[in-house]
């Protein structure tokens, strides 16, 4: 079991590198935040098949959480732009299943990310957050996250135009 920053062990659940074997929890779990949520401004739905081939690709920067064989949340991290100027700036996603919330599950996966995110040199974590999601603002503050910019009616879903919330976090001091 994973440990989160504060020394604890996220409550009911256990943190590890994601598995081929994951895809389709994986992708029930995204594909129910993309159909049924503003969350994320995409409506394409992943395939098992990309999902693998993300794992494959992120082989260091992906990991779930599992409570009795169920995955519960994700994190997964890429890079934020194009170009070797932006090569130490990643931006990640977090996913959590209603019945992770509340359990330090995020907490734990989010340690995870930042700490291998910092051992390979990068230098700040992203985060892009619909301002319909006003909960996942507030649980990135908790983490240290600073919100950094806020582009208006950039992203449209469901009918409506949504705001686009830049969160950052510096992980290491070079």
């Amino acid at each position: 079991m994973t440990q989160a920053a504060d020394g604890s062990a996220p409550m009911g659940g256990a943190i590890r590198p994601a598995e081929p074997r994951d895809a389709a929890a994986l992708a029930d779990l995204w594909n129910g935040m993309i159909r049924d949520s503003l969350s994320t401004f995409t409506t394409d739905e992943k395939t098992q098949a990309e999902i693998t081939a993300l794992i494959a690709t992120r082989a260091d920067a992906f990991w779930l959480a599992e409570a009795a064989g169920e995955v519960l949340g994700f994190v997964t991290y890429g890079s934020f732009r194009g170009g070797p100027g932006y090569a130490a700036t990643v931006e990640h996603s977090i996913v959590l299943s209603a019945a992770a919330q509340g359990r330090g599950l995020g907490r734990g996966l989010m340690t995870r990310a930042e700490e291998a995110a910092a051992a390979q040199g990068r230098h700040v974590m992203v985060a892009a957050i619909s301002s319909a999601n006003p909960g996942a603002v507030i649980f990135h503050e908790k983490l240290g996250f600073a919100q950094v910019g806020r582009m208006p009616e950039v992203g449209r879903k469901h009918g409506q135009w949504l705001d686009l919330i830049l969160m950052q976090k510096t992980l290491t001091a070079s």
